[in-house]
């Protein structure tokens, strides 16, 4: 297993079971990562992540194994050879075709042929095809009327041994399997529309006559398929054999699975009196009983195939929300749209603390636009608000003007002007009618618990959105219909990387936070927040002792990532596991100065050889990680918040025109392009094939969640609110979809008035997005949100390319 596993990653083997070994024994995959470097020879957490799927895929087979083995031992038919080829099963499907004729079964009818005593006649037909069907056949005839298993006539008989030979054509392991990879490799799914369901259906319309290769149906369109079909709007089938034509295959010959069924099995038409016979009884087994299972088969695999890519798609998607660029402890102002019910207001100090809150009611029933700008204006001045998150939902577009009104108002009176980020309000319904939420915050409405959460995400998105169940933060696709138990390890996992990277800040950490961190429970979580309530701030690292219930183990795996800020350690506001602080502190004598003298001491650490504080235990990947982390510590892994300067005048669609450079915000990152703002409440798309002069497999080598970039407009469509743009400034107009070589590489980044922090969906709710698609299965997608199900094909349509 161990070794399997090491080939699959190509790495060694010792590394492999090492890693097994820490993993078993406790340690987290953070942990291992960051400080057993020298136990695993370096292995990175995308390794450890895919080493702990892999084993855990590979123990389920093992026991699986020994379950299949156990059964046909109890039923005394356990060979050596069967024992060799269920040893030698590397796939759970391939274990299963093997101990399909050994499962324990409802009587079939094959069973029944047999309790009649027709098994014989099976075997004589199949071994001798010159025997007449019919004359044999009548030698096995029980027409005594009190006869259990009564076989009338010779119809009658050749229909029981023609069960018995397709339930054993059925139960051939090499023949299934082999049957399995070619429809697979010849096959399409097909899917039709329910007659009636046309309008309510609309949704679905690409679907309506369907045809795809089963081998190259991308995730989103089998996810869309599996939805259209649950909701009885379409017919969802396999078609093994497509006739020629429309992009399918050439069959090699007719009925080439029919053939190899009876070429297995030695059957051929040589005009033998029961060639005919046996023949007819491939046909059917085929079509009764081996396709029927294989459909079910390749269903599942296609499921799980979509299953995996599109939670591939919210990890990245997460990460990226989750690592988002941090305001940092500026007051904001944050504003939680609305029109009939309002705009919700919360100002928070740089802590995240509530200082005010308040409802206006700007928009359209009630037009209180001017009492709202003086209102918030008077916010604004009182708290010193630097930033204004809006959330992104309904009413967003409104109230980004009421919020440029605002700025005016207060550049107007003096003051400094604060800065309008339009924020993703994914999940702050969910966070504000929490139980958490309602013990941080018990006396505050629950519709400006959502401002709150709006406010704070922009702060620090990280310490905000870990509040919330990552299914419920709007970064992905199909969330519901994904096996539950992949989708939450996946996420989870995903949300503890991100965590334990930034580190966490021991004295300030919301319970949520602190459950994210290695090694630390729900329980010890609140147990940590509710000492420091009791006893004030955490001076040091080692004071997690005195927390009910923490005890060494957990303190191993958790204190590296916590953080104490103006402590009596110095080194507890860096990375230095305690573990390693002797270490530390051996290079500060070395060089003759204190331990806090040589944290941030660039030119004593960089001329320092880590080979010189190797030991027995430390080895030099650890000791390197020291002298980095003492050189910058507690650095944060996140980008610095920035800023995209949006072109003067440039306000709508229609202000723009083909060939402008403007500068824009990278809001979302999808496997066919980039979408960036530029500050016309419309996301552009850059196409991967305008995103460089090189070829471009995975736009996020260009280009990430965040990024402010330069790009040339190529096209405008005002009435569809497309957009079409270019990273390649040198393109000529109409050039977006070409490909080709031409142009320069990423363009340079800028800054000026508005972040590029993480956004949500606009598209959705506010009817906006290059990616708009077809309704309630894509959306527009910003700030690392994933695209909806049918989004590439809309693009198509409109023009984008897939």
């Amino acid at each position: 297993m161990g070794r399997q596993i090491a080939e699959e990653l190509g790495v060694a083997p010792w590394q492999v079971a090492a890693a097994v070994e820490l993993l078993d024994g406790g340690a987290t995959v953070p942990f291992v990562a960051r400080y057993r470097k020298e136990v695993t020879g370096s292995l990175d957490d995308t390794q450890l992540r895919t080493l702990t799927e892999r084993l855990g895929y590979l123990r389920d087979l093992e026991d699986r194994r020994a379950t299949v083995l156990a059964s046909i031992r109890q039923q005394g038919k356990l060979t050596d050879d069967l024992a060799a080829a269920i040893a030698t099963a590397d796939t759970k499907s391939r274990l299963e075709d093997i101990y399909l004729p050994y499962r324990p079964k409802r009587r079939t009818k094959a069973q029944i042929a047999r309790e009649a005593g027709l098994q014989p006649l099976a075997e004589r037909l199949l071994a001798d095809p010159t025997l007449d069907p019919h004359s044999v056949a009548a030698g096995f005839l029980r027409v005594d009327p009190t006869d259990e298993h009564p076989v009338p006539d010779t119809a009658a008989a050749l229909a029981g041994a023609r069960s018995i030979l397709v339930e054993r054509f059925s139960e051939h392991a090499d023949l299934v399997g082999g049957l399995r990879e070619l429809v697979w490799q010849h096959g399409r799914l097909t899917s039709a529309v329910v007659a009636g369901k046309e309008a309510d259906g609309a949704k679905f319309s690409d679907y309506f006559d369907y045809s795809e290769p089963l081998s190259r149906i991308p995730s989103h369109r089998m996810l869309a398929l599996l939805r259209g079909e649950k909701d009885g709007v379409l017919t969802v089938r396999l078609d093994p054999e497509p006739a020629v034509g429309d992009g399918a295959v050439a069959p090699t010959g007719p009925g080439r699975y029919e053939q190899r069924i009876a070429l297995a099995f030695g059957i051929a038409d040589l005009g033998r009196p029961a060639d005919g016979w046996l023949l007819d009884t491939v046909r059917w087994g085929w079509r009764t009983r081996l396709l029927v299972g294989l459909e079910v088969d390749l269903r599942l695999r296609l499921r799980q195939a979509a299953e995996q890519a599109a939670v591939g798609v919210f990890a990245v998607n997460l990460r990226d929300l989750l690592l988002a660029a941090p305001a940092g402890g500026r007051p904001t102002l944050g504003l939680d749209p609305g029109f009939r019910t309002g705009v919700k207001v919360a100002v928070v100090d740089g802590t995240g603390k509530v200082v005010a809150t308040d409802t206006i009611h700007p928009h359209q029933p009630h037009n209180r636009w001017d009492a709202a700008v003086a209102g918030l204006s008077a916010l604004v001045a009182a708290h010193g608000v630097e930033l204004i998150a809006i959330g992104n939902g309904t009413a967003s577009r409104e109230t980004e003007k009421l919020a440029s009104a605002v700025v005016a108002a207060v550049t107007a009176a003096g003051g400094p002007a604060p800065t309008p980020v339009m924020v993703s309000e994914a999940g702050a319904s969910v966070y504000s009618a929490s139980a958490y939420a309602a013990g941080e915050l018990p006396d505050l409405d629950v519709t400006i618990r959502g401002a709150v959460s709006i406010a704070r995400r922009l702060q620090d998105p990280l310490a905000e959105l870990v509040k919330i169940d990552p299914k419920s933060i709007g970064v992905g696709q199909y969330q519901h219909d994904i096996t539950e138990g992949l989708l939450a390890r996946s996420l989870d996992a995903v949300v503890e990387d991100c965590v334990n990277a930034v580190g966490v800040d021991l004295n300030t950490a919301s319970a949520p936070l602190l459950r994210r961190v290695s090694g630390i429970t729900t329980t010890l979580a609140e147990n940590i927040v509710t000492h420091r309530e009791a006893n004030g701030p955490f001076r040091t690292r080692a004071a997690l002792s005195a927390v009910p219930r923490l005890g060494p183990r957990a303190f191993e795996q958790c204190a590296g990532f916590l953080r104490v800020r103006g402590g009596d350690e110095p080194l507890d506001a860096s990375s230095v596991h305690p573990e390693a602080y002797p270490v530390a502190r051996r290079i500060a004598a070395d060089a003759g100065v204190g331990v806090g003298a040589l944290i941030g001491n660039t030119a004593v650490l960089q001329s320092t050889r880590p080979q010189r504080f190797v030991d027995d235990r430390f080895g030099l990947p650890t000791v390197t990680d020291i002298l980095s982390e003492l050189e910058k510590p507690g650095r944060d892994p996140r980008p610095d918040f920035r800023t995209a300067t949006f072109t003067a005048g440039i306000e709508k669609i229609s202000d723009l025109r083909p060939g402008m450079v403007v500068e824009g915000a990278v809001t979302n990152v999808a496997a066919f392009g980039a979408f960036v703002d530029i500050g016309v409440h419309q996301d552009g798309l850059v196409h991967v094939s305008a995103m460089s002069d090189q070829f471009v497999s995975d736009p996020r080598t260009v280009v990430r969640s965040g990024d402010v970039v330069k790009v040339k407009v190529m096209s405008v469509d005002v009435d569809r609110k497309r957009i079409g743009l270019s990273l390649r400034l040198d393109d000529e107009i109409g050039a977006e979809n070409s490909g080709g070589t031409r142009g320069g590489s990423r363009p340079p980044a800028g800054a000026g008035r508005r972040p590029a922090a993480g956004g949500g969906r606009r598209g959705d709710r506010a009817g906006s997005g290059a990616a708009k698609g077809t309704s309630g299965l894509s959306g527009g997608v910003r700030g690392g949100q994933a695209a909806g199900g049918s989004m590439a094909d809309a693009l198509r349509r409109a023009g984008f390319g897939r």
